[in-house]
C-alpha cells in the first residue's frame, strides 16, 4: 500500500558526497519510522540510519558523524545525506518506511566508492 521511489545514488570518490532521497505514495497516512539500509557484496543487510515521526535519530556505527538522516514530513520523504565516504560505504542502499506493523522497502540504489 506504500510506494516508495529512491534516487541519488551513483559513482563517487573517496571523501566525496552524495544524498539519497526516498519519496512515500500511497497510503502514507499512518506512517511512523523512516529509514536506510544497506548490503555490500557477500554482506548481511545492516541498519545506517532511522528517523521516528517525533525526530529522534539512530546511527551504526560507523557512519556516526558522517551521515545525517532528515525527513520533510509534508513530502513524505526521507533523506541520507552521506559526507566524507570511504570505500567500505560501497553497497546498495535500501529505503525503509514502517506503516503501523507493516514494513516498506525502496528499490534500491547504488552508491559506490572508488578512486
Amino acid at each position: 500500500q506504500v510506494q516508495l521511489v529512491e534516487s541519488g545514488g551513483g559513482l563517487v570518490q573517496p571523501g566525496g558526497s552524495l544524498r539519497l532521497s526516498c519519496a512515500a505514495s500511497g497510503s502514507i497516512f499512518g506512517i511512523s519510522t523512516m529509514g536506510w539500509y544497506r548490503q555490500a557484496p557477500g554482506k548481511q543487510r545492516e541498519l545506517v540510519a532511522a528517523i521516528t515521526s517525533g525526530g529522534s535519530t539512530n546511527y551504526v556505527d560507523s557512519v556516526k558523524g558522517r551521515f545525517t538522516i532528515s525527513r520533510n514530513n509534508a513530502k513524505n520523504t526521507v533523506y541520507l545525506q552521506m559526507n566524507s565516504l570511504k570505500p567500505e560505504d560501497t553497497a546498495v542502499y535500501y529505503c525503509n518506511v514502517r506503516r503501523l506493523v507493516t514494513d516498506y522497502w525502496g528499490q534500491g540504489t547504488q552508491v559506490t566508492v572508488s578512486s
